[in-house]
């Protein structure tokens, strides 16, 4: 009997079998790296953002951003990126960062349509940054991002808290419905963590309840490794940027899939439906030193 090798996990291996996916998934694992090729490492050196997804020290999984001047991001060699930012002490990531941790992390690019992901593990440089050790390297598809350019926005000041609490409040489920963008962080099987990009027109995103957020899944890269992770692992964490404000809105809780008929006929272009069900959120002023120009909306986003 010939053993097939896989850069898949079970479950990953069990959402792409439940979307009659295996073959394209197949194929599409050809991109999946442990190194940063040439070509990525110059696209990271490029960069103005980076989103993190990790656990926090009481096991919740949050996803934040890193952001700086272009080169705070760096390919030290084939294996390592070099992060020249550190996270404020507002955020919940920022104790679990000062020390080795497993992250999730894109390098994203919106106003070219790019992103990179780069999973691995984390540990301080000594220099007030990280240093992340490459385990996953995966470029993605263009498929709805949001075309976006940076903008500096000076006498921005520290991070900091505005509002916290165990669910949304109404004026945060007004903000998450108008977002056409999110980024999700989830926890793979042995520990490892992952983040993931979604977009789609306003509205795609919504907030059921002050618990409850729901969004649609489009058709992406065949690989399921975020709705993958959540066939295992229910943990997972939202990051909504402010792209006028650089404040950030942070969500954590369980989240699950729906693979109904039904699900598929709830939104436009739906092919599953995920439902996360809040157990805390964190609401951040100056989240981030940029402001990003009005969108450009993805010609895939389903109408």
């Amino acid at each position: 009997m010939t053993t097939i090798s896989t850069p898949y996990h079970a479950g990953e291996r069990a959402a792409q079998a439940r979307a009659g996916l295996t073959e394209r998934a197949d194929h599409a694992g050809r991109s999946i790296r442990s190194t940063v090729p040439a070509v990525a490492a110059r696209f990271l050196t490029e960069r103005r953002m980076l989103v993190v997804g990790a656990a926090d020290l009481d096991g919740r999984i949050w996803a934040t951003q890193l952001a700086g001047p272009a080169g705070f991001l760096q390919a030290a060699d084939e294996r390592t990126m070099t992060v020249a930012a550190r996270l404020a002490g507002a955020d919940p990531l920022a104790e679990s960062l000062e020390r080795p941790a497993r992250v999730g992390t894109i390098a994203l690019d919106p106003a070219g349509r790019r992103r990179m992901r780069l999973n691995g593990r984390s540990a301080p440089d000594g220099r007030g940054g990280l240093t992340v050790h490459a385990e996953e390297v995966v470029s993605n598809c263009p498929k709805y991002i949001q075309r976006r350019t940076p903008l500096d926005r000076p006498g921005a000041g520290a991070p900091r808290t505005v509002a916290s609490g165990p669910v949304l409040s109404t004026a945060q489920q007004l903000a998450l419905a108008t977002a056409d963008t999110f980024f999700i962080a989830t926890a793979g099987p042995d520990g490892s963590v992952d983040a993931s990009h979604r977009g789609g027109f306003p509205g795609f995103l919504e907030a059921v309840g002050p618990d409850r957020v729901r969004w649609p899944e489009y058709r992406g890269n065949s690989m399921f490794m975020t709705l993958g992770n959540l066939e295992l692992d229910p943990r997972a964490g939202l990051l909504l940027p402010d792209w006028e404000t650089g404040g950030a809105l942070l969500v954590t809780g369980e989240a699950r899939a729906d693979w109904s008929e039904e699900a598929r006929e709830a939104a436009p272009g739906a092919e599953r439906m995920v439902e996360l069900t809040v157990t805390g959120v964190l609401e951040l002023a100056d989240a981030t030193p940029l402001t990003w120009t009005d969108p450009e909306y993805s010609p895939a986003n389903p109408r």
